[in-house]
């Protein structure tokens, strides 16, 4: 597990980049990053890179986990939809900032992996399903922020009217992995708002038939 030190020196690199939120780093300090990650890498979890996790995914570097989180401005009202649960990390993150998290994740691999560490955390506000990314979670909107951390050539439409109004999304548009760039949606009363953030690389988002074996 991780030493305080560990903890110490992520939140002082996420600080040098230039995170402010201290709330943002109190979450991320809440949460020990080796936890989900896999053993081979675990002497890497508290360097700010992105790391290869099951199913050919990754846990994204702390870096973009913690400006994506702040970006999204949550408090502890905001029900929130993650699209693309993967080791856990990010959903763990947000379940410190708001009142509920929906995550959905394509691979049942993964999404089980990731409630058994929701468990050994005793995170009880995070609800996890298996389904299609790129259709959200009907059920349960409308959400107040949308976080999608997997890369989509443009925003589904399926996500966007499961936002509600006022509400903010956090999600990478690019068709090639070289050309994403992280974009802040923000949904008004007269339409959409989008604020690019920086360049990244992310996984894309599949579209279709998941992984329930």
């Amino acid at each position: 597990m991780a030493s305080a030190q560990d903890q110490i020196g992520l939140i002082m690199q996420l600080r040098r980049r230039g995170i402010r939120d201290t709330k943002v780093l109190r979450a991320i300090e809440r949460v020990p990053r080796d936890l989900f990650v896999d053993e081979s890498f675990a002497e890497h979890a508290y360097q700010d890179i992105a790391l290869p996790i099951e199913c050919g995914q990754t846990i994204s570097q702390p870096y973009v986990v913690a400006l994506m989180t702040e970006k999204l401005e949550l408090d502890d009202r905001h029900k929130v939809l993650e699209i693309g649960t993967g080791s856990g990390y990010q959903a763990a993150v947000l379940s410190h900032l708001c009142r509920r998290v929906y995550t959905v994740e394509r691979w049942r691999e993964l999404q089980k992996a990731a409630e058994r560490r929701f468990a050994s955390l005793g995170i009880t506000n995070v609800t996890t399903v298996i389904g299609d990314g790129w259709l959200g979670w009907p059920p349960q909107a409308p959400f107040d922020r949308i976080i999608v951390t997997a890369a989509a050539p443009e925003a589904p439409q399926a996500l966007i009217d499961q936002l509600k109004v006022g509400g903010r999304m956090i999600i990478p548009l690019g068709s090639s992995r070289d050309a994403q760039q992280l974009v802040q949606i923000d949904k008004t009363e007269e339409g959409l708002v989008e604020t690019p953030l920086l360049p990244v690389r992310f996984v894309p988002l599949v579209h279709g038939r998941v992984k329930r074996d």
